[in-house]
């Protein structure tokens, strides 16, 4: 805990004003909690019995300022803790996802992105009560508990030993249970990233469950996943709720023995029934808060379980890191020299060597898993060679800055992504959206006929990945974005596999047409996408078996020559 509190303590110190008023209620809270303990004395004493008419009227004043003091503290305190938890959790989170933003794409593929999305919302929504409403709730409760002891004390030191002696009993217990709770606590919120994780694989695969008529056996995991949910969340109930009796058994002792000793007392005279009464009354006010205080401290388990996932995630650092130089002014040319690729223990690629230059076309070529995109994955440095160099003009591509680099290059997948906004914005992404330009690249992409039958043009809101376009559409958007920002290296990873013939061919030439001042990097399977490459490198395991035109791939390369029959057949 005492890590816990050190860790986001930092975080505290731009909301000192809002502390200072939140304190000021928390005492408030406290002193008036004391005033309620402190009138049943005067009211015992000098109104029932000793029939005081002055007291008759000051007493309820006392209560209504007691009373009143507790409210309004409770207000101040709780308006003001939760803006500071809320804010606080708000940084926390932005920080986390930029955070996560930094990590390699290794990460991502390894991470599923509900689990992710459950440390992002759920974990650190369990952060949040600890760093606002449990953390005040530890300061007022122990404020309140000084208040009653010291009351207490006063009243009669030698009853408050009696009273309270038993109290320090109760921490064995208390210990026990927190431990147990900070591990109910991690399987719970790890069952709840597995529904998170079902949820999101469930919604972002409807088709393909629908299509397959897999509902039930889909709901019945979700419903394993739920039930195993249920049952830690129980068991963490159970084992939170033992304190309260473990208190009121304690207490009931405690009390027992002021009753006998106090008692023995007023009736020998050498204390006041009111003065009895007001420290019975300050010690059952003094076991509320001791429970509360056990309470929020099998709660802060829940939050430590939590911040402990969460530091797993920036315990994650990067290795893919950026350079220092900007991107050349002009690419003139890009060669791999004897570069191999490794994911884990896999060899993906080995032994590359090529050189393109500025307004070629070059193709890549090969059986899925030869390495095509492999190669792609290292010019963009999603991954970083095992073995090797690759230099854009004569700089080392790891010394380039990765911003830099991704600003100048434009990689169109088979993979289309679209997001819920308008196509401008689509096929603006990242930049500022200039209209001319936004119609001159969907022009460039074959798709402004289209988009311009559209109810509101370039401005009509598309759906989450593009349900209401068809396959085709959403491809030429894709090229349309890759187009917009005008690269110096574009990349087309079977970037026209869902057009159909007549597109295929434009989409084709439009791919001459602007290849002619930059480096272009088209992956194929369907061979006459490529018909006009400037060269063509075949790939089979890993390996660059050929490089050259296709005229003469077709005279001289065996492996080429099968990929073109399998092509024509």
């Amino acid at each position: 805990m005492k890590d816990f509190f050190k860790y986001y303590l930092p975080y505290y110190k731009n909301y000192k004003f809002k502390i200072f008023l939140a304190l000021i209620g928390i005492i408030l809270v406290a002193g008036g909690s004391a005033g309620l303990a402190y009138v049943i004395k005067p009211l015992l004493d000098e109104v029932f019995i000793a029939k005081d008419q002055t007291m008759l009227y000051l007493v309820p004043t006392f209560l209504i300022i007691a009373q009143s003091s507790q409210g309004i503290g409770k207000y101040i305190q709780v308006y003001y803790i939760s803006y500071v938890g809320q804010d606080i959790i708000r940084i926390i989170r932005d920080k986390l996802l930029e955070h996560i933003f930094t990590l390699d794409i290794d990460f991502f593929q390894k991470k599923h992105g509900g689990e992710l999305i459950s440390r992002i919302t759920n974990d650190i929504n369990r952060i949040q009560d600890a760093v606002s409403t449990q953390i005040a709730g530890l300061v007022r409760e122990f404020l309140t508990i000084i208040a009653l002891v010291a009351y207490v004390i006063f009243l009669n030191p030698e009853l408050a030993f009696y009273g309270l002696i038993i109290m320090p009993l109760a921490l064995y217990p208390i210990s026990i249970l927190s431990k147990k709770m900070k591990k109910l606590s991690f399987r719970s919120q790890e069952s709840a990233s597995d529904i998170t994780s079902h949820l999101s694989e469930v919604f972002n695969n409807i088709e393909i469950i629908k299509a397959n008529s897999t509902e039930k056996g889909e709901l019945e995991k979700f419903e394993d996943h739920n039930r195993n949910f249920f049952k830690v969340n129980v068991k963490s109930v159970k084992t939170n709720e033992l304190t309260s009796p473990i208190m009121e058994i304690i207490g009931s002792f405690a009390a027992g023995l002021v009753i006998i000793f106090g008692g023995s007392q007023v009736i020998d005279g050498s204390m006041t029934a009111g003065t009895f009464l007001s420290f019975i009354t300050a010690l059952f006010m003094l076991y509320t808060p001791i429970k509360r205080i056990a309470s929020i401290y099998n709660a802060f388990q829940d939050a430590i379980a939590a911040h402990e996932r969460i530091l797993d995630i920036y315990n994650t650092k990067p290795t893919i890191l950026s350079g220092k130089e900007d991107f050349p002014n002009e690419i003139e040319k890009i060669e791999l020299n004897e570069v191999e690729l490794k994911y884990d223990n896999f060899l993906a690629l080995k032994n590359i060597n090529l050189s393109v230059k500025k307004g070629q076309k070059f193709a890549l070529v090969g059986d899925s898993g030869g390495g095509k995109s492999s190669l792609i994955n290292l010019l963009i440095r999603f991954y970083d060679t095992s073995k090797g160099q690759i230099l854009f003009n004569n700089t080392c591509l790891k010394n380039i800055n990765i911003n830099s680099l991704r600003n100048n290059i434009s990689v169109v997948t088979q993979r289309v992504y679209i997001f819920n906004a308008s196509v401008a914005a689509n096929v603006a992404y990242g930049y500022e959206i200039d209209e001319k330009k936004v119609i001159y690249s969907l022009k460039q992409a074959h798709a402004y006929d289209f988009i311009s039958n559209m109810n509101e043009g370039i401005y009509t809101e598309l759906d989450e990945f593009g349900t209401n376009l068809s396959g085709g559409q959403r491809q030429r958007i894709a090229i349309a974005r890759a187009l917009y920002k005008n690269p110096k290296i574009l990349i087309l990873d079977e970037a026209t596999s869902a057009l159909d013939n007549e597109s295929e061919s434009i989409i084709s030439q439009v791919i001459d047409d602007i290849s002619k001042d930059r480096i272009t990097f088209v992956i194929a399977h369907r061979l006459s996408t490529i018909k006009n490459a400037d060269k063509i490198a075949v790939f089979k395991k890993g390996e660059i078996v050929c490089i050259d035109s296709e005229e003469n791939l077709l005279k001289n390369c065996n492996e080429y020559k099968r990929l073109y029959n399998l092509a024509n057949i």
